[in-house]
């Protein structure tokens, strides 16, 4: 499907240049008459000249509406194409308005949703495709993207909050550092000729705060480079050798205060995830197939798969996931009463709930709490400089004979 390099003017007289994929110039002019805009000219562009900087990718917001919108309207009766058609010409135009026209042509063209949402990874992922295409075989369409969209807003909710938490403890030690080198790359070098003239021994700790301060006068671009650098080789490390990622995947989960609270938020989105996809009439092996992608954990995805590998060997599911050590016994236990009951789902759900509630309860805890901890961490290196530079001042006025 060509893009078309196009300039356009509003009703306003506002001109505008910019392009867009359509089917041919008859169905470009017409989307752009729906937007608001008449059409003044038009090239379509050939594709080794096409260059976009716009993002493949849209927000986790974007798609909440998407998916409630197509199913309000499928629920409503309207055709499945003329849903697409309607949501595309209602959205702003942007990179998913040439993602809708390009699913438009290819369901035109024979194929289904789920084969034409599955042309564009970057966008709908494998539950979501895999999930639209259950939606299909059942004939129950509406039914799972209304719990896609809860879904998905449930898991924006969770990111959210973890954003939340993260962002304050981020811009207090911003400002600690800055303070800090304030103090260790202008005060003490002014102070260090006075200290040094009063003729008195200099106290351990102010030899060692003279030492730091040297540090940061002569390797101030060091400090500020090391963490970005230590942090994108960390990452590159991990990206290429599975045995470090592996290894720190296994650190987050136990890393103080924020490990447990990651662990509950990728449990939660298991459960979840799993629950739905069971609901829906996915076969658990097959579940717990796509969930290994999902959980952005390779401990956690190990643990997965060992349990799909016991699973597939004749073990019952509650027994295999207490054999891998992993998971904490309340989804165990869940797990067994699913069974027992034959509401796997229910079961999961309430993990889910319980999780996304013990979440919520932990960051209404740790927030009040960051910010003492960070207080005291302030005072106390504050309180280490005061004492490094006043004291031996106080020496020297202490030994002066009146």
């Amino acid at each position: 499907m060509p893009d078309y390099k196009f300039r356009t003017i509003d009703a306003k007289g506002k001109i505008r240049n910019d392009t867009m994929v359509a089917s041919n110039p008859m169905e470009l002019e017409k989307r752009l008459s729906t937007m608001g805009f008449d059409l003044l000219s038009y090239k379509e562009q050939h594709k080794a000249a096409k260059i976009s900087f716009r993002s493949k990718s849209i927000s986790r917001r974007e798609l909440i509406n998407f998916t409630f919108h197509i199913e309000q309207l499928i629920k409503s009766g309207v055709p499945l194409i003329d849903s697409l058609k309607d949501i595309r010409d209602s959205i702003e135009y942007s990179h998913f308005t040439d993602v809708l026209q390009t699913v438009i042509d290819d369901i035109e063209g024979g194929k289904t949703l789920s084969l034409a949402l599955a042309e564009h990874p970057e966008i709908f992922d494998k539950v979501y495709v895999t999930l639209v295409r259950v939606g299909e075989e059942t004939g129950q369409l509406a039914v799972v993207l209304n719990d896609l969209a809860e879904t998905i807003r449930w898991q924006d909710e969770l990111v959210s909050q973890t954003k939340k938490i993260m962002i304050y403890p981020a811009i207090v030690s911003v400002i600690v550092l800055l303070v800090v080198s304030f103090l260790m790359m202008y005060l003490m070098p002014q102070m260090l000729p006075f200290i040094k003239n009063l003729g008195t021994e200099i106290p351990t700790h102010t030899k060692v705060l003279i030492v730091v301060s040297d540090i940061f006068v002569d390797y101030w671009y060091i400090i500020f480079s090391l963490p970005f650098v230590l942090i994108f080789g960390l990452k590159m490390l991990a990206k290429n050798n599975s045995r470090v990622k592996y290894y720190f995947d296994g650190l987050k989960l136990n890393f103080w205060i924020f490990g447990p609270l990651m662990t509950k938020i990728k449990l939660a989105r298991f459960a979840n995830y799993f629950a739905m996809m069971y609901s829906a009439g996915i076969t658990v092996l097959d579940a717990l197939k796509i969930s290994e992608d999902m959980v952005d954990n390779l401990v956690l995805e190990a643990s997965i798969k060992e349990a799909r590998a016991s699973i597939s060997e004749g073990t019952i599911i509650s027994k295999s996931f207490e054999a891998v050590g992993v998971f904490p016994s309340m989804i165990v236990r869940m797990l067994k009463v699913g069974e027992d009951t034959g509401a796997m789902d229910d079961a999961l759900l309430n993990v889910s709930y319980f999780y996304n509630r013990e979440v919520k309860e932990s960051i209404d805890k740790i927030e009040p709490a960051i910010l003492p901890i960070l207080t005291v961490i302030l005072g106390g290196i504050m309180m280490w400089i005061m004492m490094a530079v006043l004291g031996p001042v106080y020496d020297a006025v202490a030994g002066v004979k009146i």
